[in-house]
């Protein structure tokens, strides 16, 4: 029989009131909010927390308070990541960003969903898909990344966007729902 946590990492509806789960969120919370308590000055605690929190931390990591997330260790950087203020990842699933990207001020990646059926959802179970964000991508300030979207490399995100699909290499993306505006090469 599978753990709730297992539920939730393959993909299938769980419950997250699960105390396992409800522990690792704590955890997460108590390590974000010591993140968002430091100053500028305290890049090597920074680094220490974030390596504690988060399943990969690439070099250059800089997150700007305040940051916050579900359970860290779900959410995967890759080196010289930049992420400006307010942001929100819900990483009930995996969340992987990739090399040299730009996360400008308040966007929320979204790894978490629940069930359209009205039966389904009302049980109070949620499920989630995995997150992928290529290298060289710059996603633009209050853009929403949805559940299951892959984003290639060389992407952007134009601001304000909500991306529900996922998109290939070198293009520039935008609107609600976010289509193609060009290629970027």
């Amino acid at each position: 029989m599978m753990t709730e946590k297992e539920k939730m990492l393959s993909g299938r509806l769980y419950d997250a009131s699960d105390n396992e789960l409800l522990e690792a969120r704590k955890n997460a919370r108590l390590l974000f909010e010591e993140y968002n308590k430091t100053s500028v000055t305290e890049g090597e605690k920074r680094r220490e927390i974030a390596e504690k929190l988060f399943g990969k931390c690439g070099k250059n990591l800089y997150i700007e308070p305040n940051f916050k997330c579900d359970y860290g260790f779900n959410i995967e950087f890759g080196d010289n990541v930049y992420i400006n203020f307010d942001c929100v990842i819900l990483d009930c699933a995996k969340v992987k960003i990739g090399d040299n990207c730009l996360i400008a001020p308040q966007v929320g990646i979204y790894a978490a969903t629940h069930p359209v059926l009205l039966e389904e959802r009302m049980t109070g179970l949620e499920y989630a898909k995995d997150i992928v964000i290529g290298n060289n991508c710059w996603l633009g300030g209050h853009s929403t990344i949805c559940p299951g979207v892959t984003l290639g490399n060389n992407v952007i995100v134009a601001a304000g966007s909500v991306v529900t699909k996922s998109f290939g290499d070198n293009v520039i993306i935008g609107g609600n729902p976010a289509k193609i505006i060009r290629e970027n090469n």
